[in-house]
């Protein structure tokens, strides 16, 4: 599959070529700092993947998706989570939100429906994040076992997360971002930048909120499309 960067910050840009070779089905055919030149480039190049940088001088990522006459499949990357809802609506593959890990790269492109693509084998029956059933928090010196069936949901706290099991809490040293990437999406679904909640527990959904554990927690305007997904 054919896929070019459009990415104005060179640790962004090696960080991607990084990725893009190591899973190895990916063929890159250019990386542009500027939005004009990589949109000449696609008027006389068949692309089928652009990893689009919505931050970029001249013109922003949503306004070159925009003016766009021939589109190849998009990914957004961006280290800023208010744009998610937009660029929904502009119907990209997938919403990268930087710093993001090598399995996350992985999981977006294999949204990607192109004709003869696939991933390598090792990422569809053997990745990690599909066995993973549990995972261990450290505490102190001790490491403490936690079955992702038992969480209830998570809530940022800083550049910490909180665990929240129906008996105990435990804070993670680990970031969301880090979490999103450990939990099966189809069981997890993250509902405002705070909260990660566990779709089996949840008791209700609001227009506005959601309910479970007896409490009731807010539906980020970002997150409303990917929520209305998962329910």
């Amino acid at each position: 599959m054919n896929c070019i960067i459009i990415e104005d910050q060179p640790p962004a840009q090696r960080i991607l070529k990084k990725y893009i070779e190591d899973l190895g089905s990916l063929e890159l055919k250019g990386t542009f700092s500027d939005p004009i030149l990589a949109m000449s480039f696609l008027n006389t190049n068949d692309i089928d993947l652009v990893f689009l940088d919505i931050h970029l001088p001249r013109l922003t990522g949503l306004e070159f998706l925009k003016s766009l006459n021939k589109k190849p499949y998009i990914i957004l990357t961006t280290a800023y989570s208010e744009y998610a809802l937009e660029s929904y609506e502009l119907d990209v593959v997938d919403y990268l939100l930087k710093p993001f890990s090598f399995l996350r790269f992985v999981k977006a492109v294999g949204k990607v429906p192109v004709a003869g693509f696939s991933l390598p084998k090792e990422y569809v029956s053997n990745r990690p994040e599909q066995q993973r059933k549990e995972h261990f928090v450290k505490l102190g010196y001790d490491h403490i076992r936690i079955p992702f069936q038992d969480i209830i949901y998570l809530r940022a706290d800083g550049d910490y997360c909180d665990i929240i099991l129906p008996e105990k809490k435990y804070l993670s040293s680990e970031p969301m971002r880090k979490w999103l990437d450990l939990l099966d999406e189809q069981q997890f679904v993250r509902i405002h930048k705070s909260f990660i909640v566990n779709n089996a527990k949840v008791e209700a959904v609001q227009t506005a909120s959601i309910e479970l554990a007896g409490k009731e927690f807010p539906i980020g305007s970002t997150y409303k499309d990917q929520v209305n997904k998962s329910f």
